[in-house]
């Protein structure tokens, strides 16, 4: 089972003025800049060596633009071939992997300055991204107030999506009893696959530039701890004592149906599932939200959700509804 986390997911990082960082390293400088950094990495997860390097340097990216920021000033890569490949294809391996990481940079408009490069069982790519703003240009992530909605802008299920689509190429006995039962058909879970790679490998960058814009009061991106875990490490960063009400999951179509088929719990309907490159959850009045989403669906040529609301609660708890909707989402 393939899954991913990355290694900075929900570390509290402390701040020279005191501050809680949920996703990066916030700190200041002597000349009064804030310097924002992050470090991440992944192992495999889809077949192309290619989508790799650019799925890794989107999550990478992630959290800096759940800091509300749009600009990377520079990336440094970390990179570990795999030792256990003939020379042949580690070579092409790693060369496409380390092509991919670069065009998801030069897309973010950012450039890769430097790294680190060993040899490992595993092919390994990732990097640390750094930024540097001024007091005003970056969301911090403890204003959440009670009466926000919650914006989240990007689907789930991205590991149920792998997962089927490993089983489906190694005809393992999970893909048997998926088809056996009828759950999904093959090309539903090439369709599943398919949306997973295509919202793994898009950038946040728009969803974090035009935050500050529209007002948002805290942040954090959607990665391995789940929607509910993230959820929850952003309630305990939280000055005010507020909590989420969770009423609506957008799931990659048909990854739910998997879900409630009981062949594995992924904890998805839980809000627990491991998301990779997942959205932004971000906090903001619902007139902002309104406005953030249509200005990023016009960024970006896709929909994002009202998935909750920010509620008092001195026990800073984020749960999920019992009625709780759940949308089937389609990405081309």
């Amino acid at each position: 089972m393939l899954s991913a986390c990355g290694l900075g997911d929900g570390n509290n990082l402390g701040t020279s003025d005191g501050r809680i960082a949920l996703d990066c390293s916030v700190r200041r400088t002597r000349q009064g800049h804030v310097v924002i950094s992050t470090t991440d990495f992944f192992f495999p997860l889809v077949d192309s060596p290619y989508l790799q390097g650019r799925i890794g340097a989107c999550n990478v990216l992630s959290d800096l633009y759940a800091e509300g920021v749009g600009d990377c000033d520079y990336v440094l890569m970390l990179l570990a071939a795999c030792r256990d490949m003939i020379e042949s294809d580690r070579a092409i391996c790693t060369r496409e992997m380390v092509r991919g990481f670069n065009d998801a940079c030069l897309e973010a408009d950012t450039i890769v300055t430097g790294g680190q490069t060993v040899l490992n069982p595993w092919p390994v790519i990732g990097g640390v991204a750094t930024t540097i703003c001024s007091e005003g240009e970056y969301v911090r992530s403890d204003g959440a107030r009670v009466g926000d909605v919650v914006v989240l802008t990007k689907p789930l299920g991205t590991q149920v999506a792998v997962n089927v689509h490993e089983w489906r190429v190694g005809d393992a006995p999970r893909w048997g009893e998926i088809a056996n039962r009828g759950v999904i058909s093959i090309d539903e879970s090439m369709d599943m696959m398919h949306a997973a790679c295509t919202s793994m490998s898009r950038l946040n960058r728009n969803a974090g530039c035009i935050m500050v814009k529209h007002g948002a009061h805290a942040a954090t991106d959607v990665t391995g701890f789940g929607l509910l875990g993230h959820a929850q490490n952003l309630m305990d960063n939280q000055i005010e004592g507020v909590g989420m009400e969770i009423y609506a999951l957008p799931c990659i179509r048909n990854t739910s149906r998997v879900e409630r088929s009981g062949i594995f719990d992924f904890r998805l309907l839980k809000g627990y599932s491991a998301e990779t490159s997942g959205g932004l959850m971000i906090c903001m009045s619902e007139a902002d939200a309104v406005s953030y989403m249509r200005e990023l669906e016009e960024l970006d040529g896709e929909q994002s959700w009202i998935i909750g609301k920010i509620v008092a609660d001195t026990k800073r708890k984020a749960r999920i509804v019992e009625d709780v909707e759940i949308i089937e989402v389609d990405l081309e």
